[in-house]
């Protein structure tokens, strides 16, 4: 065997010596190719935001799942990001704290032009949506869907703005948004319910609805949720708390009575 390679496994691929895996890539069992880690681990489901009269307004639940295993009861998967913004995000949780180091340089870098101006969400989400189509040419995406609200003064007065970018870089700016589970559940109520001039109560009873819906259809979802809000004044991000529940209903005795197939 010389110095420059050896063999694993006799008669298996030749890897360089000294070389190892590394950033998430390991030698595939045949033919020497490399892959990604392409699956997420811990990841948070659903997220809901909604414009209302004053701002915009985002909740989610807390908890973070491993596998199919509600592992992690108090995840806060909302955060501010800079003056005038506040990001929300569903699936795998380590990809978005990674996203939220690349916020964290960028809103550091803008700060330090000093030149009397701030990013504001409209750029933000902007930003995001080049990170994700990026990441997602590697084949190494950041498996995240992503929410960005933010209100910032323009020259037409208070320019409130709702978007959101999922892990291949699809993007668009919305009035309401949902992610995960929420984007089968939530947005009908939303489309049904919302409305422009709506207070910021009327707002959170309306997040609320949604959020309880998901609670009883979504496997991952939990019984402690989130709300956060940004204004012209910033943002504010409230502590946990929980709903009301009723599992008395009818069909939620016996499911699976009448389904075809079923146990």
């Amino acid at each position: 065997m010389d110095g420059l390679s050896k063999t694993i496994g006799g008669g298996g691929p030749s890897v360089p010596a000294g070389s190892h895996p590394a950033g998430g890539s390991q030698a595939a069992a045949g033919g020497g190719a490399t892959q990604r880690t392409q699956y997420p681990y811990v990841t948070g489901t659903s997220v809901i935001a909604l414009k209302y009269k004053d701002g915009v307004i985002m909740a989610c639940d807390t908890g973070a799942s491993y596998g199919s295993t509600l592992r992690y009861k108090s995840v806060e998967r909302i955060k501010a990001v800079g003056k005038h913004s506040i990001i929300g995000a569903s699936g795998e949780y380590s990809d978005f704290q990674e996203i939220l180091r690349y916020l964290d340089e960028l809103t550091l870098s803008d700060h330090m032009w000093d030149d009397g101006n701030s990013l504001g969400p409209k750029e933000i989400h902007s930003y995001l949506t080049r990170v994700m189509y990026n990441r997602r040419n590697k084949f190494d995406p950041l498996w995240n869907s992503l929410v960005l609200g933010g209100v910032k003064k323009g020259p037409k007065g208070d320019e409130k703005y709702l978007g959101m970018v999922n892990m291949i870089g699809t993007h668009f700016e919305e009035n309401h948004v949902a992610t995960g589970f929420g984007n089968h559940l939530a947005i009908p109520i939303l489309r049904a319910e919302w409305r422009e001039d709506m207070t910021f109560e009327e707002a959170v009873k309306l997040v609320e609805k949604c959020l309880l819906v998901l609670l009883y259809r979504d496997r991952s979802s939990i019984n402690k949720f989130q709300i956060a809000k940004i204004t012209t004044e910033g943002s504010t991000i409230y502590p946990p708390y929980s709903l009301k529940t009723y599992w008395g209903f009818t069909h939620f005795e016996n499911p699976a009575q009448g389904a075809v197939g079923s146990w």
